[in-house]
């Protein structure tokens, strides 16, 4: 597809001898001589001499909505020599920052500027990434946040919620699925949120969508594993993004997006089912959930109000 992909065909041109390398060899022969190697760990040596564990059991990462907050934090984390990352999100200006961050600690990346909600293109977009390297790893974590305001959310943006927040993970990880499903090997995540343990009046919608993935994702893990596809469910609490950037009231437990990225990443090596952080939110979360409704119908009125914004401007 000339022209849709401008980012991916730039970038394919500029790495192909390094993609070419990083088939052929493994990982380790790629490091770096700040990079000391222990039976089934790689510890990055910073600059202020501390030791720093990274997965490499991802050699070709896929993660949506990789331009701000736990996109742009896995981006950066998984970023190394031997690693080739595609990035994409909606903002080119922090999608490039993220890029060249990611450039700089010496990863194969591809970034491009897409809309998970456009289901062929993504379809397209999944199979070239795949096909440039095969995907070891797909985090479907682009989605969007708007509250009811004191007016209520309108129709339209309960929609669009619903289109990035279960559409765009759908139409990011069905083409990758087929992919992984064929090779008998691969692994899934999927971004949902604590906000989908209860329907809150304050976030209706957004509580909705991400509930919609959650259990989807629960159950998707089961029908895969004996396709030899790995399904995690991701569900954080309070981490720094735009989202968070534009709520207004206290925010319990608030976590770092860069501390978030490690939690994901040790989830996701351990291939734990739901990876929920941090505890303390996870454990009032749960309790939440437990609560009967006469009792919620009863706090409702003292449930801070989300802003009621124009979703599309408030991507995770």
């Amino acid at each position: 597809m000339p022209g849709v992909y401008s980012g991916l065909t730039a970038a394919r041109q500029q790495n192909a001898p390094a993609i070419i390398i990083a088939k052929k060899h493994s990982a380790f022969t790629l490091m770096p001589y700040s990079c000391f190697i222990f039976p089934a760990t790689i510890y990055h040596v910073t600059n202020k001499g501390t030791r720093t564990p990274m997965s490499m059991q991802y050699s070709a990462i896929l993660i949506t909505g990789a331009s701000s907050g736990i996109g742009a934090a896995l981006a950066r984390h998984y970023a190394c020599a031997g690693t080739t990352l595609f990035l994409s999100g909606r903002n080119l200006a922090r999608l490039k920052q993220v890029e060249n961050d990611c450039r700089a600690k010496g990863a194969n990346v591809f970034s491009d500027v897409l809309d998970v909600t456009e289901r062929e293109t993504l379809h397209d977009y999944v199979i070239q990434c795949d096909g440039i390297m095969p995907l070891s790893l797909v985090i479907a974590n682009a989605g969007i946040s708007a509250g009811t305001g004191q007016d209520g959310e309108s129709p339209e943006q309960v929609r669009d919620i619903l289109a990035t927040n279960v559409a765009g993970v759908l139409n990011t990880i069905d083409p990758a699925v087929a992919c992984m499903t064929l090779r008998r090997r691969g692994q899934i995540a999927i971004m949902a949120s604590q906000a989908s343990y209860r329907g809150l009046p304050s976030a209706p919608a957004y509580c909705a969508s991400k509930a919609a993935v959650r259990v989807y994702g629960e159950g998707l893990r089961g029908a895969l594993a004996p396709f030899g596809v790995k399904v995690n469910v991701i569900c954080p609490g309070f981490v720094q993004s735009r989202i968070t950037d534009a709520n207004d009231f206290p925010m319990p437990f608030f976590m770092k997006a860069d501390k978030a990225a490690k939690i994901i990443d040790r989830g996701l090596t351990r291939n734990k089912g739901i990876i929920a952080f941090p505890w303390q939110m996870n454990i009032a979360s749960t309790f939440l959930k437990l609560l009967p409704q006469s009792i919620l119908d009863r706090a409702a009125k003292r449930i801070p109000r989300k802003a009621a914004s124009a979703p599309r401007v408030l991507p995770e």
